[in-house]
């Protein structure tokens, strides 16, 4: 039934799913919400297609799974909020970044061409995709020989999850794909395509992850002298129309009207970053308040009044969260995905009985367990590099380390030191931020994590800085909607429409003065470890990561 009262559409795409809620305009009321998991989740081993196995450090997706969202969470959402369709006046979307696909001219993925279905640089190249590190690691040298000035916006270092490197991967490994390519498109951008049929680059991606500086991206000199043939990518493949945050990118295509059930014709936002769009959702928009998305990996953002160059930094961008202010932003590969996987591997059996019998899950069981530790009774201090480090050594060949174990360590003491070695691992973002000159004076938590009270309170008492928490669950799609609503004309900017729908409880959690001291001296055995193996004083990781993938690649030839 109609309620004349304007609405607008969020949808936040995620790493294993997408959800859309509907918000009312006027103060963010969050009327209805769904959620449509993506049918072929991340394929990081086997290749649905032919069951070919995937090398180490893939991880891709299937496009067709994000249309699927449009189809049934936007109706759905809509269904369970009671609403009229024609009262939304605008969709805005979200996604995990850096996500790419390679398209034809019109923007289908090379994936949905007959010729293409069986090779896997056809698909979408998911952000925890990792193979492209060693066209990192050039990107990275060639750029320092240089002196590129760009460079030093990145903290000095590109990622293997970014543009360029997955770009290049493709160049060397899969000429065919690469010539057939006509856009290498950002999925924060191609779903935008799907929805107004037109093709603009968000902002947001295109800094961050596209090193996109001052207007140009890196030239085609350095491009060809980094592989040959390679110098007239940006010319050929990526660049297109910018789009500013909370812009409007065209209008709602009958295609996607008849998907989602919406009206054609309304605003279409320009494409945004998971993690970017929470901010305003937690009204986040000033310096000094940095916004941690806590789920399977962690993204770090914030605002700052001046352009500031922090070391092992994702990346700092005029108006990359809102316009006006420097973004910057940092990130964390593995979180809620290294919890996940100890569960998954490292648990008895008769701790996940204990959990059944108990009616709770075995996260549940090892937080109440590992609740009524002191702090440093385990014994262990470990590294949170399970899937490589984003921020500050941006490395993704390093992986995770849990040291002093005993006979007598127990599940709950590694599940605590696991817990404890992301909260250092955001301690050392936070202090390498200071140390630039970047203030950090209030910690905002979003994500799935933040149902987690000792994991927020070892946070708190580990950065000694006060939490917040979202307000709503589901803050990026919220973040989303706020930047429909803008694109639509209900509220003149972000910051203002942010004020009126976003939502957060301030200072959750405080830090515990001893627990404060305590963390601090177990951080110091963290920060050593860091150096030791993150600094190039035993390079182990990369050897072990070497071998790996030689005798990975030997079984799949």
């Amino acid at each position: 039934m109609s309620t004349g009262e304007p609405l607008v559409v969020g949808v936040d795409f995620g790493t294993l799913s997408g959800r859309a809620v509907v918000v009312r305009v006027r103060d963010g009321a969050e009327l209805g919400s769904a959620v449509s998991e993506y049918r072929h989740g991340v394929i990081d081993r086997i290749l649905p297609e032919t069951g070919h196995g995937l090398p180490p450090d893939w991880a891709l997706q299937v496009p067709s799974d994000y249309v699927d969202v449009l189809r049934t969470a936007v109706p759905e959402a809509v269904r369970a909020a009671g609403a009229d369709p024609a009262d939304v006046i605008g969709i805005g979307t979200d996604f995990t970044a850096c996500t790419m696909v390679p398209t034809t001219a019109e923007g289908t993925p090379l994936c949905e061409l007959p010729e293409f279905a069986g090779e896997p640089h056809a698909y979408v190249k998911l952000w925890r995709h990792h193979s492209a590190q060693p066209q990192a690691d050039r990107i990275n040298a060639l750029a320092r020989k240089r002196g590129e000035s760009w460079l030093p916006r990145y903290g000095g270092l590109i990622s293997s999850e970014w543009e360029f490197a997955k770009a290049l991967e493709v160049f060397e490994e899969a000429p065919e794909v690469y010539d057939r390519m006509r856009h290498w498109v950002e999925l924060a951008d191609w779903i935008v395509w799907q929805l107004s049929g037109t093709y603009v680059r968000n902002a947001c991606t295109a800094g961050y992850k596209g090193i996109l500086q001052d207007g140009r991206y890196p030239g085609a000199e350095f491009l060809e002298e980094l592989a040959p043939g390679f110098g007239s990518f940006v010319d050929d493949k990526l660049v297109q129309p910018l789009g500013a945050l909370g812009a409007k990118a065209g209008n709602l295509s009958a295609q996607a009207a008849e998907w989602t059930g919406l009206p054609e014709g309304i605003a279409v936002a320009v494409g945004n970053v998971d993690a970017h769009v929470t901010a305003p959702a937690v009204q986040a928009v000033e310096p000094g308040q940095m916004v941690a998305i806590m789920g399977t990996s962690t993204c770090h953002v914030m605002n700052g009044a001046e352009l500031r160059e922090v070391p092992g930094m994702c990346g700092v961008v005029d108006g990359g969260i809102v316009s006006g202010k420097w973004g910057y932003e940092a990130g964390q590969s593995g979180v809620g995905d290294i919890f996940a996987w100890f569960v998954e591997h490292g648990v008895p059996a008769s701790y996940v009985e204990d959990a059944r019998e108990a009616g709770i899950s075995v996260h549940e069981l090892l937080t109440r367990l590992a609740s009524v530790q002191e702090i440093g009774e385990h014994g262990l201090v470990a590294l949170d590099w399970h899937s490589g480090n984003r921020s500050v050594l941006v490395d993704h060949e390093l992986s995770g380390v849990v040291v002093g174990q005993t006979l007598a360590t127990r599940a709950e003491d590694t599940y605590r030191a696991l817990l404890e070695a992301t909260a250092f691992g955001t301690r050392t973002i936070v202090e390498t931020f200071e140390r630039a000159g970047v203030p950090v004076t209030e910690l905002i938590v979003a994500g799935g994590l933040v149902k987690n009270p000792l994991l927020m309170q070892i946070y708190a008492d580990v950065t000694n800085l006060p939490l917040s928490v979202a307000g709503s669950a589901q803050s990026p799609a919220l973040g989303s909607a706020i930047h429909a609503a803008v694109a639509a004309g209900a509220h003149p900017d972000v910051p203002a429409a942010a004020l009126a729908m976003g939502s957060v409880r301030r200072a959750v959690h405080r830090p515990i003065a001893e627990n404060v001291k305590a963390y601090d001296d177990l951080y110091t055995e963290y920060a050593a470890l860091h150096d030791y193996f993150g600094r190039g004083a035993n390079d182990v990781m990369h050897r072990l990561a070497a071998r790996r993938r030689a005798a990975r690649k030997g079984q799949h030839r």
